[in-house]
């Protein structure tokens, strides 16, 4: 995998972030830059070149990694959008999210999540499920080179 490539974080919890950045770079096993959108609308700001962005052209990225419960526009929603749009549906997205609730999770794989992952409440339990997402998604499986 190109080691270049953009992996976008939409999370709006500080800690989660950290411990996402944590497991993703533990044992230097990931050196693909990353970048973080605190709510949904930054997170589509940012991939489809709007608000801040709007005067830069930022990196696709490889990989979504996206909070179901963001303020304003959450991830269902942010999903809905990514998922729809010619340019960013071949973007994998993993859905990180505290439910377990099965309409949650059947309507995130409707919308055409590639995973979904419930965070554990503790960090070493969320780390550890992300060193296992960054090691099947970054050992495993091919991901679509961002344009």
């Amino acid at each position: 995998m190109d080691t270049s490539a953009t992996i976008l974080i939409v999370e709006d919890n500080p800690d989660d972030y950290e411990a996402c950045i944590t497991a993703l770079t533990q044992d230097n096993n990931l050196a693909n830059p990353v970048h973080w959108c605190k709510t949904g609308d930054e997170g589509l700001d940012y991939l489809c070149g709007g608000g801040k962005y709007a005067d830069s052209k930022p990196e696709m990225p490889c990989l979504i990694m996206l909070d179901l419960n963001l303020p304003g526009t959450d991830g269902r929603q942010v999903l809905a959008q990514i998922k729809t749009d010619e340019m960013l549906k071949k973007i994998p997205v993993i859905v990180m999210t505290s439910s377990r609730d099965q309409a949650d999770i059947d309507a995130c794989y409707r919308e055409g999540a590639n995973s979904y992952v419930v965070k554990p409440v503790d960090l070493d339990g969320f780390i550890a499920s992300i060193t296992r997402l960054r090691d099947y998604w970054f050992q495993i499986v091919v991901l679509p080179q961002p344009r």
